[in-house]
This record gives C-alpha cells, sequence and structure tokens, in this order.
C-alpha cells in the first residue's frame, strides 16, 4: 500500500456564511486534481466553524462571576474565554497550573472545549467547534459527488493534546463515507493467533498524518489523501471514537 498526501492550496480565507464545500470543489479543480472513488479528503475544523458562523467577538462576551472566579484561579486567563468555553462544556475534567480540561456536549474531551483564538478572522474574536462535524463531512461529500462523480471519505480534523504524551495531534472530530474504526478482531496475526482487542482508529491516524501539512502557519485547510483502502458506510460518525463512559476506566 503506497498512500499519497497532497495539500490543496489557493482555498480563500473562509468568511462566516461562505460555501465551503463548494469552495473545496473549486480549490481541488484549479489545482488541477481529479478525484476518483475512494479518495479522502481531511479538512480542518477551523474553517469548518468559520464557515458555519461559529465566530465569537469577544467584546460581545460578558463573563459571569463563575467564570471570572475560574479565569482567576487559573492565573489570569481572560474571563471571557473561560465563559466560552463554560458555555460548551458539560463537565470540567480538570482545572489546575492555568489549564482547563472540559467535556464538550458532543462528548469530546479536549482543553478549552476547543475554543480557539489563533488563526481567527479578526483580532478580539475566538473560534468554536462546529456543532455538527459528521453533518458537515456528509454535506462535504455530498456535494464532491454531484460535481465530481466521485464517492470520497471526508475528515474534520482538529488539533488536541492528549494525555500522558507531549506535544499536539490532529484527531478526526467528523467522519463521513468511512467506518472511523477498523475492526481487525476475529482476524489472525502473522502467526496465526487470533485478535481479540485490535480495532484502530483510522480516522485518526489519517488525520494525524494529514495534520503535518496542516501546520498553523501553512494555510492549508484541506489534505487529499489517496492510496488508503477504507470501507464504506453511509451510517458513520466521528463519535464512534469517543470512549463510552461505562468503558472509561480513568473516570
Amino acid at each position: 500500500m503506497s498512500l499519497v498526501f497532497t495539500p490543496i492550496q489557493g482555498l480563500p480565507l473562509v468568511q462566516p456564511g461562505d460555501p465551503l464545500p463548494e469552495l473545496i470543489v473549486h480549490a481541488l479543480a484549479a489545482q488541477g486534481l481529479s478525484l476518483t472513488d475512494g479518495d479522502i479528503l481531511v479538512v480542518c475544523q477551523k474553517v469548518v466553524s468559520k464557515s458555519e458562523g461559529r465566530v465569537v467577538e469577544l467584546r460581545r462576551v460578558d463573563p459571569t462571576p463563575a467564570s471570572r472566579n475560574l479565569a482567576l484561579a487559573l492565573g489570569g486567563k481572560d474571563p471571557r474565554l473561560v465563559e466560552l468555553v463554560l458555555r460548551e462544556t458539560n463537565r470540567i475534567v480538570r482545572a489546575q497550573r492555568g489549564v482547563l480540561i472540559v467535556e464538550t456536549g458532543p462528548g469530546w474531551i479536549c482543553a478549552n472545549a476547543g475554543v480557539d483564538e489563533s488563526n481567527s478572522p479578526s483580532p478580539d474574536t475566538a473560534v468554536l467547534l462546529p456543532l455538527d462535524p459528521d453533518l458537515t463531512a456528509q454535506r462535504i461529500s455530498t456535494t464532491v459527488r454531484q460535481k465530481t462523480g466521485a464517492e470520497v471519505a471526508v475528515i474534520i480534523s482538529d488539533t488536541w493534546g492528549r494525555p500522558w504524551r507531549n506535544g499536539l495531534v490532529d484527531f478526526a472530530l467528523g467522519v463521513a463515507g468511512m467506518e472511523p474504526l477498523l475492526d481487525c478482531r476475529g482476524k489472525a496475526d502473522l502467526n496465526n493467533r487470533e485478535l481479540h482487542h485490535t480495532v484502530f482508529a483510522q480516522a485518526d491516524a489519517l488525520a494525524a498524518a494529514a495534520g503535518l501539512l496542516m501546520q498553523k502557519d501553512a494555510g492549508v485547510a484541506v489534505v487529499h489523501v489517496r492510496g488508503y483502502r477504507w470501507q464504506s458506510s453511509p451510517h458513520v460518525s466521528g463519535r464512534a471514537l469517543i470512549r463510552p463512559a461505562t468503558e472509561d476506566l480513568f473516570r
């Protein structure tokens, strides 16, 4: 198997209300890249959030006393940002040493509920996570099929930290077309021993690899992937990558 990851250049700076699926198709065509069945598009969360209007001007945020107190306890964080984080939060997992780890509405556990000021449309604004990245991934996949005739998988990715590991890695938030998990249970290893627990997070692995081409200053919001064999499914969700609370030994 040989994989080819190609950064898509020329996508304009996305603004709220912009038709992101159409912009992606146009950028692919402008680069002369013809899609074929089985290709994958990894799309940065930031452009998804911008196109869907998930951008907040901090001057319009009025922090509650609870947000102000928590911001102070965290070493002087901007209480407006803390307020936005708490609005996106189901529960606080950890708040200490200036770090706020929370569980968001869909169940993602990450720093600051994914609220981010980097590469925001203008100064003093923050970008929130998409409300439904699976739905966005499906819309992009549908538009690509309608415009090009190619059946492609789409992954919406974001960059998060990880427990017990230094450094940031891109993860899959939303998935369309392909199974996010590759279940190898029941198959045999090289010594013909049956596998009982091996389930690969293939959508996360693809997002992480594409993330190497989508660094903050690269100006790349979409990466085209060719050569990875995936199983299609009409009923997929990035939420399948979230470990259920009943199976989480660390809660």
